[in-house]
């Protein structure tokens, strides 16, 4: 389990690494105004930082995991 979880978190680092950050949008509160009915959402951002972080983690969960595994 724990091969696993470093295997997707050296995965997703890597994938944050090479877009230098990923933007996603997630929708946001509809708001009604004069009988028109608007969509809204949110843009977010997951900087590079945190890619390196999972990364980091990632490969230290591999190296250092449990030998039992």
């Amino acid at each position: 389990m724990t091969k696993m979880i470093a295997m997707i978190l050296i995965a997703l680092g890597l994938v944050v690494l090479a877009y230098s950050g990923i933007t996603y949008k997630t929708p946001g509160k509809p708001v009604d105004f004069l009988g028109v009915h608007i969509e809204t959402t949110h843009s977010h951002f997951i900087p590079p930082v945190a890619g390196a972080l999972a990364l980091a983690g990632g490969i230290v969960l591999l190296v250092a995991g449990p030998k039992g595994d």
